[in-house]
C-alpha cells in the first residue's frame, strides 16, 4: 500500500509537470505571437512616411515662390544640409516678415540682399539670430541663397538673405575664426534667375534708414518684395 500510494504519487507529480510544461508553451506562443504582432505593426509604422517627409526618410524639400516688383524667384531651400537656417527662415515666411520689404543693397553682378527692411527703410523686428550653418559644405554659387549676417559675428542672421548671381567663393566657409566662418547656403534659385539678375543691374545710391543708419547700394527705384509664400 505504501509503494502504491508513492507510485500514484509520483504519476500525479509527473501529471501536474507536464500541464505546467503545456501552459507554458501555450504563454510562450501567445507571447511571441504578441511580439510579432507589434514588431510587424512597428514596421507599418516605420514604412509610413511623416508628414513633412520625403519618401526616403529625408526632409521635404521646401519650394518657395519670391514675388517681387520686378518679376518671381522660386527657390528651393535644403533642409537636409541647413536645418536650423530652413527651419528660421519658414517661420518668417508663415509670419508673413517678408510681406512688404525691399532688396535694400544690390552689389552688381554679384549680390542682391533683402528681407530686413520696409519699403521707407524702416528696420524690422527679428527673432534671436540663428546658428551659422555656414559649414554645411553648400557654397555661395551662382543661383545659390545665403543668410546675411554682420560681417565678423558668426551667429548673426536673422531674417536677411541673398541671392548669389555669381561664384562667390570668399563668402563660403573658410576656417573656424569670426573673419572666416562665411555666410550659409540653404537652398538654390529654381526658376526666375533672370529676375535676380535684372535686380543687380539696377541704378544704386546711398541713403540711411530711419534709424539714422548709412545704408549703401539701395536701389535708386525701389525694388518690392511683395511675398515670399510655400509652394510646396
Amino acid at each position: 500500500m505504501k509503494m502504491a500510494r508513492s507510485v500514484s504519487s509520483r504519476c500525479l507529480l509527473g501529471l501536474l509537470l507536464v500541464l505546467v510544461a503545456v501552459l507554458a508553451g501555450c504563454g510562450k506562443g501567445g507571447n511571441d505571437a504578441a511580439r510579432d504582432s507589434r514588431r510587424d505593426s512597428v514596421g507599418d509604422s516605420d514604412a509610413t512616411t511623416p508628414s513633412g517627409a520625403a519618401s526616403d526618410g529625408k526632409p521635404a524639400i521646401p519650394r518657395l515662390g519670391i514675388d517681387t516688383s520686378m518679376g518671381t524667384i522660386v527657390v528651393e531651400l535644403n533642409p537636409q544640409e541647413a536645418p536650423l537656417t530652413v527651419n528660421n527662415f519658414l517661420q518668417y515666411v508663415d509670419e508673413g516678415h517678408y510681406d512688404g520689404t525691399i532688396f535694400h543693397e544690390i552689389h552688381a553682378d554679384s549680390a542682391v540682399i533683402g528681407g530686413t527692411h520696409t519699403n521707407d527703410f524702416e528696420k524690422k523686428a527679428v527673432r534671436v539670430p540663428v546658428r551659422n550653418e555656414a559649414h554645411n559644405g553648400l557654397k555661395n554659387v551662382r543661383g545659390a541663397i545665403a543668410m546675411a549676417g554682420v560681417p565678423g559675428v558668426i551667429d548673426s542672421a536673422t531674417s536677411g538673405f541673398f541671392i548669389n548671381l555669381a561664384d562667390n567663393s570668399h563668402l563660403d566657409h573658410q576656417d573656424e575664426t569670426p573673419e572666416g566662418y562665411g555666410y550659409c547656403v540653404f537652398g538654390k534659385v529654381v526658376e526666375g534667375m533672370d529676375v535676380a539678375d535684372r535686380i543687380g543691374k539696377v541704378k544704386t545710391h546711398d541713403t540711411q534708414d530711419k534709424g539714422g543708419k548709412p545704408l549703401e547700394r539701395v536701389p535708386v527705384e525701389p525694388v518690392l518684395i511683395r511675398s515670399v509664400r510655400l509652394m510646396r
